[in-house]
């Protein structure tokens, strides 16, 4: 059931495949409800710690596992947790506008976590405890918990008003790596993979800026351009690493 948005929200619980990913929410210190872990692999460390911390664990057959996920390699370990509380949306802030493929969500969180950024996410967006994007994460997203807004216009409009720069991708912006170095509160928009970010959004930027294209292609997927842009930002902000 947790692989439908219907089963995660009538049980407030997501699923986590895979020995890497039961390995970092422990880590993480989630709520574990209930595991499952190939029989014969039960006495290595990791299912050990796993089925210690569940509510309920059980070796099982091969099939089971391969019945309950959608990953086609075979998987020894997988776990159901409790969806935690919203994240803080902290500068600098990643915001998400329509962006509706759940892998894309997953891969923004991943490089939004690699380069210290924060996430928010606005209406439309692909749930972030979605299978797709709880793979495409690789554990990121137990350590940069997305905040959510149904009004992100009125959000922007907000942190504006404390004096945020709110930096928008698009295809007419001016060149991004000709910007000017980026302010401490910084927001940078991704907008959806279709229709880029909405005129709401748009209304409340205080710039746009576009990566340039030497070649044919018009744009960029949604995850690598965010990648780029929030590595392009990383570049020009103080950083201890």
């Amino acid at each position: 059931a947790l692989q439908g948005a219907k089963g995660r929200k009538s049980s407030g619980c997501f699923l986590i495949e895979g020995e890497k990913l039961c390995a970092e929410a422990l880590k993480a210190g989630l709520t574990i409800e209930t595991a499952l872990v190939l029989s014969g692999f039960e006495g290595s460390e990791l299912a050990m710690a796993l089925c210690a911390k569940a509510k309920s664990a059980y070796a099982v057959h091969a099939r089971v596992l391969e019945a309950v996920t959608e990953t086609k390699s075979p998987q020894r370990a997988l776990c159901s947790a409790r969806i935690p509380g919203d994240g803080q949306a902290a500068y600098p802030l990643v915001a998400l506008d329509g962006v509706q493929d759940p892998g894309n969500i997953g891969a923004i969180l991943r490089s939004a976590d690699a380069t210290g950024f924060s996430a928010l996410l606005g209406p439309g967006c692909a749930d972030p405890y979605a299978p797709k994007a709880v793979r495409a994460a690789m554990g990121s997203l137990f350590r940069v918990r997305p905040a959510q807004t149904e009004d992100l216009a009125a959000e922007l409009r907000r942190l504006r008003a404390e004096g945020a720069e709110i930096l928008v991708s698009a295809l007419d912006g001016e060149n991004f790596f000709a910007h000017e170095a980026p302010a401490q509160r910084l927001v940078l928009i991704i907008g959806s993979e279709g229709r880029g970010v909405s005129e709401e959004v748009r209304a409340e930027a205080t710039s746009i800026v576009r990566l340039p294209m030497r070649g044919g292609a018009e744009s960029l997927n949604a995850a690598v351009a965010a990648g780029i842009l929030m590595y392009g930002l990383y570049r020009g902000r103080p950083t201890g690493g």
